[in-house]
C-alpha cells in the first residue's frame, strides 16, 4: 500500500512522507515544519536534502568549489551549516531552511570540510541521505597543516607556534588521518558515490579539476578557463592580527552573529573591511621552514603511506620527495588512477 501511494502522491508530499520515515528511522525528535527557529511558511516550502555533500576536509579547496558552484547547483544560504556536525540537535527542518531559496530542477548540495575527520558525520549523513554523493578533497597534509595554522593565528584561536599547535589541536590531527576516514566514508556510500579529488590538481588545472566534480555530480560543465576564477586563490592567510585582543574579540562577535543566523550583517561587514582590519594588519607569515617541514613531513609520513596503500598510488612529493616527473594524479571513485 505504501509504495502505490507513494507513487501517486505529488512529489512535496513523497518527500515530505520521505523525511517522517527518515525521522522516524534515526529517531530524530522533530516534526517537519516545526523545528529550531521554523517561521510559519516553513511548512508551505519543498524540503530538499542534499544530492551531494563535499565534506573536505579543510584548507582543500572547497570555498573555491563553494564560489565556483554557486547558481550551477543548489547551496545553502551559508557555505557551513555544521548540522550534521555541531547542530544535529537542532532538528532536521532548522536544517532545511538553509536550502529553501534553491532552485528546483538543479541538484542540491553542501560544502562543509569540517565534516570529513568527524565519523558522527559520517555516520548522520548515511543514515538521512544514503544515496548522497560525497566529494573528498585531499592536499599535501603539511602544507595543509600549515595553512590551518595560519588561520588559527589569524582567529587568535593559537599563540604558540606551528608544531606546537599540531601537538596540540585535536581537529588539525584527526582530519590529517585521510586513510582512516576516507575508508570511513568508502565503507558508509560506497567507492562509487565517493570521489577523491587532490588540491594540486586544482592548482595545476582548475578546469579540467572542475570538469571532473561536475561529471561525478551530473551537471553541465562550468567553466571557469579566462576568468579570475582559474588565477586567484581564495581564502588565503597571509598575515596575523595585528592585535590578538582585537582579533579574538572579532572572532567571538562573529560566532554569536553565525549562531544567531546573522549571515546578512557578516557579509555586510566583510565588504566593509571590518574583519580585514581585525583579523589582518600584523606580521606577515614567512614561509615554512626548511628544518620544520622535514620534521612534520617525517611525522605525517605514516599517514600518507596509510593512504598510499589505500589508493594504490604513490605520493612522493607528501613524503619530501620532489620529482618533477612525478606529477600528483587524481584519484577516482573507484580508487584507481586517472
Amino acid at each position: 500500500m505504501w509504495p502505490m501511494l507513494a507513487s501517486l502522491a505529488p512529489d512535496r508530499a513523497r518527500q515530505s512522507w520521505r523525511l517522517r520515515e527518515i525521522r522516524d528511522r534515526i529517531g530524530l525528535d522533530i516534526v517537519i515544519g516545526t523545528g529550531h527557529r521554523s517561521d510559519p511558511m516553513a511548512s508551505a516550502r519543498p524540503s530538499r536534502l542534499p544530492d551531494f555533500i563535499a565534506v573536505g576536509p579543510q584548507r582543500t579547496g572547497t570555498t573555491w568549489l563553494h564560489q565556483v558552484l554557486a547558481g550551477h547547483v543548489g547551496l545553502p544560504s551559508i557555505k557551513e551549516t555544521d548540522f550534521f556536525s555541531k547542530h544535529f540537535d537542532k532538528g532536521l527542518d532548522w536544517y532545511l531552511a538553509f536550502f529553501r531559496d534553491c532552485a528546483p530542477g538543479v541538484p542540491t548540495g553542501e560544502i562543509n570540510p569540517n565534516y570529513f575527520g568527524i565519523s558522527d558525520a559520517c555516520d548522520r549523513i548515511a543514515k538521512l541521505i544514503p544515496e548522497c554523493k560525497i566529494v573528498v578533497s585531499l592536499r599535501d597534509p603539511v602544507e595543509r597543516a600549515y595553512s590551518s595554522y595560519r588561520i588559527m593565528r589569524r582567529d587568535a584561536w593559537t599563540r604558540v607556534g606551528f608544531e606546537e599547535t599540531v601537538a596540540q589541536n585535536p581537529v588539525i590531527r584527526e582530519s590529517s588521518r585521510y586513510a582512516f576516514h576516507l575508508k570511513n566514508w568508502w565503507d558508509h556510500f560506497g567507492r562509487e558515490r565517493v570521489i577523491v579529488c587532490m588540491y594540486e590538481d586544482l592548482e595545476a588545472d582548475p578546469q579540467a579539476y572542475l570538469d571532473r566534480i561536475a561529471r561525478f555530480l551530473g551537471i553541465p560543465r562550468v567553466v571557469v578557463e579566462g576568468s579570475a576564477a582559474a588565477t586567484e586563490r581564495v581564502n588565503t592567510v597571509t598575515h596575523a592580527p595585528r592585535s590578538r585582543r582585537v582579533a579574538q574579540n572579532a572572532r567571538n562577535a562573529r560566532d554569536w552573529m553565525r549562531l544567531r543566523r546573522w549571515h546578512r550583517m557578516i557579509d555586510l561587514l566583510d565588504k566593509a573591511g571590518v574583519w580585514r582590519y581585525c583579523f589582518g594588519r600584523g606580521e606577515e607569515f614567512a614561509p615554512m621552514d626548511p628544518a620544520v617541514e622535514a620534521r612534520m613531513r617525517e611525522h605525517f609520513r605514516p599517514e600518507v603511506e596509510a593512504l598510499e596503500d589505500l589508493l594504490g598510488c604513490e605520493l612522493p612529493r607528501w613524503k619530501g620527495t620532489r620529482r618533477d616527473d612525478l606529477a600528483m594524479s587524481s584519484v577516482s571513485v573507484s580508487g584507481g588512477l586517472r
